[in-house]
């Protein structure tokens, strides 16, 4: 999927809403623990509630690597579903890879050519060598940790080397790799106040901004700061939509909850003409 694709459906949708399919067995309601495959099980039925308020869906793959050979089935089930039924969707792995050049090309072919993601995270500590391979796919988009929403992204992301953010650094030193422009960033919507700073650094790349909902990120903040002229931004909420209810109307209830995010979007994008 292009950038100009993912902007075209955040304008129909009136939503840069991204789902985050991170599904713990222990969570999900008891009744799909009886189906042959209960991860894909779940997986549909909030797809089939929230495909129309949505432009993108983020599976963690821990989520099912965890659970060995069946999890990794379901997340490809779960991605043909999502290519066969909804090509206009934004397909995110949330892999967080990275590593020396040969070894992020096989990364890169397993999510892009095997699963067939538009994008996959990738952590950028190894520098440009362990980036530029997945880079290099067309049409296809490297999401880099930039600034993090947890509280250990205080240890190194926010710390000062010759006068500069080591965050900073990340963001200015990707925009020299070879295929830059396929790059977005990852920055935690409990980083709001950080917006303004990224946004002279990157002012026209997506943004992938995990945090809001049960972690405590604010929306509006987010998009004061964080907005560009072409939206610029992916909203996730993981736990906040799909553990919505433990009851049978699970998806019923992830519905409402992505209902919600999504008209206060269209609120806001509405209010800035876009």
């Amino acid at each position: 999927m292009t950038t100009n694709q993912l902007v075209e459906e955040i304008k129909n949708k009136k939503s840069f809403l991204c789902i985050g399919l991170d599904v713990d067995l222990n969570k999900i309601p008891e009744h799909l623990l009886k189906e042959e495959d209960p991860i894909f099980a779940f997986n549909k039925a909030i797809i089939d509630a929230t495909h129309h308020l949505c432009v993108a869906y983020k599976p963690n793959t821990a989520f099912y690597e965890a659970y060995g050979l069946k999890g990794w089935k379901a997340l490809g089930k779960t991605i043909n579903y999502l290519n066969e039924n909804h090509p206009e969707i934004f397909t995110i792995a949330d892999a967080k890879r990275g590593d020396i050049g040969n070894t992020s090309t096989m990364y890169a072919k397993a999510f892009f050519e095997d699963l067939a993601f538009d994008s996959v995270t990738v952590a950028p500590y190894m520098g440009k060598d362990s980036v530029e391979p997945f880079l290099a796919f067309e049409n296809k988009h490297t999401i880099l940790l930039a600034l993090t929403s947890n509280q250990g992204a205080f240890d190194f992301q926010t710390k000062t080397i010759e006068g500069k953010e080591v965050y900073k650094q990340v963001l200015e030193t990707s925009k020299t790799w070879t295929n830059s422009e396929n790059l977005m960033y990852v920055v935690g919507a409990t980083k709001a106040e950080y917006l303004a700073d990224i946004r002279n650094i990157i002012p026209n790349s997506f943004l992938l901004v995990p945090g809001v909902g049960a972690q405590g990120g604010n929306l509006q903040d987010v998009c004061k700061y964080g907005m560009n002229d072409s939206v610029g931004l992916l909203i996730n909420s993981s736990r906040g939509i799909i553990y919505a209810s433990k009851e049978t109307d699970f998806a019923q209830a992830a519905a409402q909850k992505s209902e919600e995010l999504q008209k206060e979007m269209a609120e806001i994008l509405n209010a800035a003409s876009l």
